[in-house]
């Protein structure tokens, strides 16, 4: 056996344990707790800021996750002029697949304040991959875009206007 056919091989069993372990998964009433870091950059990338999130979800059914989520960040501007922000925020989120890889699709709103920070609300999709590491244990990646707005009828105006956020972290269902 070669040693190309080796590689191919071990790729071959590596994708088919990422994609195909048959895990019970979640069962509808069973929550979630995780703890991740986070980060987020404005729309046009120019300026980060890191920081830390935790989430408190409940399966509504086998599929369907609702929650509270709640980010402490600090902004960097330079030695003498460290802030902090936070936002808490709603979510559901909708997931697909039985293995222990679980791809979701959902939504969130909330709001966002701090030192440095304008005040205000904030709502957008979110994408984000949970992979089971163990079948209550999971390892998750997430990426949101927030659209900013101070009030209702401004949601329409600052479609263009908001930030991204991802997060990498671990989680456990209870």
């Amino acid at each position: 056996m070669t040693t190309r056919s080796i590689l191919r091989a071990a790729t071959f069993v590596a994708c088919g344990a990422l994609a195909g372990a048959a895990w019970a998964g979640p069962q509808a009433g069973e929550r979630t707790f995780s703890l991740s870091g986070t980060g987020s950059s404005d729309d046009s990338f120019d300026s980060t800021v890191l920081g830390a999130s935790g989430e408190l979800g409940w399966f509504v059914n086998d599929r369907l996750e609702a929650g509270v989520r709640q980010s402490l960040n600090i902004l960097s501007f330079d030695e003498a002029d460290d802030a902090w922000s936070g936002s808490t925020r709603v979510f559901a989120d909708y997931h697909f697949g039985d293995g222990a890889l679980r791809p979701y699709l959902g939504a969130n709103f909330g709001a966002i304040y701090g030192e440095d920070v304008n005040d205000t609300l904030a709502a957008g999709p979110e994408a984000g991959l949970k992979y089971y590491v163990k079948e209550s244990t999971f390892i998750e990646v997430q990426a949101e875009y927030q659209f900013l707005f101070d009030d209702a009828s401004e949601i329409d105006d600052r479609f263009d206007d908001g930030a991204f956020v991802y997060t990498l972290g671990v989680g456990f269902n209870f």
